[in-house]
């Protein structure tokens, strides 16, 4: 590891002190993680008791990488997972250390009763992570919260470099001190401006102009950015929608933003304004292939959107196509879009002679001695459609990239030509970032086969060729396969047995071939008068030239290709130029030497190292290979702190650095966008620290059972007397019910919560509530699958006063229903008749009854379910608190055996349907019910008693009544009526 820079000895120094808690606000690309690792190397001691929470995975795993480098080993940083059990967690607790571990199972350690699985007075401190993620309610607030209530010496460190994700809504930073209890922010933007201006790195700005086609395509896709966001505002006046502009539809956060703004209505809003939603997202996405994408892979992602905008999946035209691809403009950007790759001319017309047998016979003889041989070099590829002429534009950083790596090969051989540079610190090792793995991939392959010689834009001439040659065959597979959906014979190849000969037949392979290949000509080639070639037949297509002329190519490019000669196809995407296999011997000297040109080792003059962004892990990157020469293909202002980082880190290093970038480009613009929106960030969260009122918390810590509890016992002694009881008011709760807020909103409303895993129900409240609660999503999903129907026969089973509680989310609609979903079950009218279903529709989920009419009939089948609406989660906590009233507190024991597999002797192997199936016997009632359950195996059992043992186990009349029933059919309802009566 590298040694620490002024400005994060000054944090440290500021930080480590374990007597203060604090929240650092640090930027993006500082080295927050290599701070965050030398602060747990600082605290690392059997002695104390270190928790960093709400660390991801891939976090955990290169902080306990670079803490092993640091010398942090033994034990180094263990992780908590969902793998560790409660025993085995309680001893890591115990033995001390650093010890990652998530919120979830922090907060179920802490509630377990009646002894915590982690001695909270014990903690020496917590490191959180990721504080923008901080909100009212969430586990981290809960954690939190548990911890201040029984150790108030301990420290709570949090970090957050994302401040952009801190600007939202009312006083955001202010919100998440609250959360975490603390009183603190820590900014330090002047050491770190002091800090980095020392050494520089050398950087070279390379501003790449687009291509004609390229900068049409992307002001069209601008102006259709601007058209959906205009049609998004009219729709939608009656909302703020000031910051939708095309500056923050840049990034993908907008999404989000747009969400969080149409929550409130969203039910409301129709699906063209959905549609528009989802049609920003696309032409973002657009915007980034454009500059990523070669010309072919984007004029694929262009066909299949308008694939999938004018079919549906059932094949019928769709109703609600986005509406921009129904522009000029969207004409405009599929045009030039396909004018980057290929221009489609009518062939020259053949002379075709007349319709004789062996003048066609001659044709095919002379086309088969053609086909076998190869082209020369430089001429037309025989797969080639005829009227396509290849264009395959480049995009123009990859040639700018060949041009840098010759001038870096230049200044390697320059320094090390040099004794003074010889011996500089630093290595040959040329780095290259770009923002996505697809990018890397193909830059990858376009510096391996890139020709120098080449004319700058046609160096990827080969690769891009290949490229073509895989796009035709995609298409005409997609082509092929429609025709097939459509009923129309595709040819197909036989399957070849016997060692290279079909089927039982004598003639050869070859043979076999040339007249496969003359029949499927002669089938494509269809004869008519003249000599004409008829076109492809075609299924009728929605109104749409820009689908309609994607359809006629796709099946020109299947027809070109089955009459074509499979080999020719084969070889070309098989890239293949020699087939034979030269097998070497393993102990030759030929194979050593062939060994080591293809597989050894390869000196650092002769390395590029081509990488995607990530995160922190750049750094240790950066520091084990300690680049000299460092291209970056895209912007990343991230990446370029890192490298100033790097750069002082490393005292007289010289470092090159090429940063590409399009101008007058969505790049240029979401590079320049994302520095002005970090900035005004920290100027926002700068003005607000200065303003904000600092919170005063109790640290008071509270011993169980301090508090006494006033409650009223019962009405009946003493007309309802009160009395204090040492008990606290305790729910109990489903483990996997921590995922919500509502177990947090329960605790803060002072109600001690016990997580368990329950067998039955989610929440229970008393020993004769038990509570179901569901989302509204898990409430359909419930439907559809059945579950919910279990849980609700399971609830009546085994507790008095079962509930079914439907939350909603906060901030959004209080209904169940969409508008589309209203207008599909309103009334039938002259205009707009009821649909009949048909025996498709069916067995689809989507096409039944509503959730409305799903509700009516649980209830029904359930009468003792009560249903409660609960409009938030803090509206739950009200309602529970509130059945809580008077009532007992539930024992956590009896909670984790309803429901559980009970001992088979005590007659327990009757299952929920036996058990409902002698609910409905006349003479057994819930009283009983265990009792005859007790003292049978089975229902056949008790259908074998005779009149004696019935009555001895059930009473004289109700025995008779449920004997007769049995045995004789009485009518139920008389049954009943004779039940009810009895004493």
């Amino acid at each position: 590891m590298s040694a620490l820079l002024p400005f994060q000895t000054s944090i440290l120094e500021r930080v480590h002190d374990p007597s203060t808690s604090e929240l650092l606000l640090l930027a993006r690309g500082l080295g927050l993680r290599k701070l965050i690792c030398t602060l747990l190397r600082i605290y690392d001691s059997p002695r104390n008791l270190i928790l960093l929470v709400n660390a991801t995975q891939e976090e955990e795993a290169e902080i306990g990488e670079e803490l092993g480098i640091m010398g942090c080993r033994k034990p180094g940083l263990r992780v908590v997972g969902y793998e560790v059990g409660s025993k085995e967690r309680h001893e890591l607790y115990k033995q001390g250390g650093l010890i990652s571990v998530t919120s979830r199972i922090l907060v179920v350690d802490m509630l377990q009763h009646p002894t915590p699985n982690i001695n909270i007075e014990r903690i020496t401190g917590m490191i959180v992570v990721h504080a923008e993620r901080v909100i009212p309610g969430s586990l981290e607030s809960f954690f939190v919260r548990l911890y201040r209530e029984r150790n108030t010496e301990g420290f709570l460190k949090a970090f957050t470099d994302q401040p952009e994700h801190i600007t939202s809504g009312l006083s955001p930073l202010k919100s998440i001190m609250k959360e975490l209890q603390l009183r603190s922010v820590l900014m330090f933007h002047v050491d770190i401006k002091k800090s980095l201006e020392r050494r520089r790195a050398d950087v070279v700005e390379l501003s790449q102009p687009l291509t004609e086609p390229m900068s049409e395509i992307h002001n069209a896709i601008l102006q259709c950015m601007n058209t959906t966001l205009s049609e998004l505002k009219r729709s939608n006046t009656s909302l703020d929608l000031d910051d939708f502009t095309v500056e923050n539809v840049y990034f993908r956060s907008f999404d989000v933003i747009v969400r969080k703004q149409l929550d409130s209505v969203w039910h409301k809003v129709g699906p063209r304004t959905k549609q528009l939603v989802n049609d920003l997202g696309t032409l973002r996405r657009l915007l980034q292939y454009l500059l990523s994408y070669d010309a072919l892979h984007f004029h694929a992602y262009l066909e299949s959107l308008v694939e999938a905008n004018s079919i549906s999946a059932s094949g019928a035209v769709r109703q609600h196509q986005s509406p921009w691809l129904l522009t000029d403009t969207a004409n405009t950007i599929f045009t030039a879009a396909k004018r980057r790759c290929y221009l489609m001319t009518a062939p020259a017309p053949e002379r075709v002679p007349d319709d004789d047998e062996d003048a066609w016979a001659a044709l095919d003889e002379l086309e088969d001695t053609v086909g076998t041989q190869p082209p020369p070099k430089g001429e037309r590829p025989r797969w080639l459609p005829p009227g396509m002429e290849p264009v395959l534009e480049e995009l123009p950083k990859w040639s700018l990239v060949g041009e840098v790596l010759q001038e870096i090969e230049e200044e390697i051989i320059r320094l090390d030509m040099d004794p003074k540079t010889r011996r500089a610190p630093g290595s040959n090792v040329v780095l290259v970032m770009a923002s996505s793995t697809q990018t890397c991939t193909t830059l990858s392959e376009y510096l391996e086969s890139m020709d120098q010689d080449a004319p700058r834009g046609r160096r990827g001439r080969a690769m891009m060729m290949r490229k073509l040659g895989t796009y035709l065959w995609w298409k005409g597979r997609l082509s092929n396969k429609e025709r097939n959906e459509a009923g129309t014979p595709t040819s197909s190849v036989p399957n070849c047995t016997d060692n290279g000969r079909e089927g039982n037949t004598g003639i050869s392979e070859a043979l076999q071939k040339k007249d496969r290949e003359r029949q499927a000509r002669s089938a494509q080639r269809r004869r008519m008068r003249g000599g004409k070639v008829s076109q492809p037949v075609t299924r009728p297509e929605p109104e749409s030239d820009v689908h309609t002329t994607m359809r006629q190519e796709a099946d020109t490019f299947a027809a070109f290709l089955d009459s074509a000669s499979q080999q020719d196809i084969e070889m070309t995407l098989l890239d293949t130029d020699d087939g034979d296999l030269t097998l070497l011997d393993l102990e030759s000297t030929e194979f050593t030497s062939e060994f080591d040109a293809n597989y050894g080792l390869v000196t650092p003059e002769q390395t590029v190292i081509v990488r995607p962004y990530t995160d922190d892990t750049d750094d240790r990157l950066l520091a084990e290979i300690e680049p000299r020469f460092i291209i970056m293909f895209e912007p990343n202002m991230e990446f370029v702190r890192r490298i100033e980082v790097y750069k002082s880190s490393h005292p007289g290093l010289a470092v090159r650095v090429y940063h590409m970038v399009y101008t007058n480009s969505c790049e240029e613009h979401k590079y320049l966008a994302g520095i002005r929106k970090e900035k005004d960030s920290f100027e926002r969260l700068i003005k607000e620290r200065g303003s904000m009122l600092i919170p005063i918390f109790d640290n008071k810590a509270k011993k169980p059972g301090e508090d006494a509890i006033i409650k009223t016992i019962s009405s009946r002694l003493a007309g309802g007397r009160r009395e204090i009881s040492q008990v606290q008011a305790q729910v109990i709760v489903d483990v996997r019910e921590f995922r919500s807020t509502l177990p947090s909103l329960l605790h803060a409303s002072n109600l001690l919560v016990i997580p368990v895993t329950l067998t039955v129900g989610d929440y229970i409240l008393t020993p004769d509530i038990c509570v179901e609660r569901k989302s509204l999503p898990d409430l359909v999903s419930s439907f559809n699958s059945g579950r919910l129907y279990t849980q609700c026969e399971l609830m009546s089973v085994h507790y008095k006063h079962p509930i079914l509680l439907i939350e909603f989310e906060e901030d959004k609609a209080f209904t169940l229903d969409t508008v589309a979903d209203f207008k599909s079950h309103a009334k039938p009218t002259k205009k707009y008749p009821l649909k009949k279903v048909s025996s498709k529709d069916q067995d689809d989920p989507s096409v039944g009854p509503s959730i409305q009419s799903k509700i009516v009939l649980l209830t029904l089948t359930f009468p003792r379910v009560r249903i409660i609406w609960s409009s938030s989660p803090h509206a739950t906590a009200e309602i529970f608190n509130d059945l809580k009233k008077n009532n007992v507190e539930p024992d956590a024991a009896r909670a984790i055996s309803v429901g559980a597999e009970e001992d088979p002797e005590a007659g327990a192997g009757i299952n929920a349907a036996a058990e409902d199936l002698l609910r409905t016997l006349p003479g057994i009632t819930a009283k009983n019910l265990k009792y005859v359950m007790s003292k049978i195996r089975n229902v056949r059992e008790l259908c074998e008693m005779d009149l004696t043992h019935v009555q001895e186990m059930l009473g004289a009349e109700p025995g008779k009544l449920c004997w007769e029933f049995m045995h004789n059919g009485d009518d139920r309802r008389t049954l009943q009526t004779k039940t009810r009566a009895a004493p």
